[in-house]
């Protein structure tokens, strides 16, 4: 595989790829049931110990 052709690929698919990362990541992020658990981790600046 020669550069040419790795970039190519690189150019199409990887940005295809980063795409996906990033829609999975915003999915998992706004899953439903996880305002407890980031309102929680919210608070953890506030509390005393």
């Amino acid at each position: 595989m020669d550069y040419e052709t790795f970039r190519h690929f690189s150019d199409s698919w990887g940005a295809i790829y980063l795409f996906a990362v990033l829609a999975i990541v915003v999915l998992y992020i706004f899953r439903p049931g996880s305002k407890k658990h980031y309102d929680e981790a919210g608070k953890i600046p506030l509390k005393r110990d």
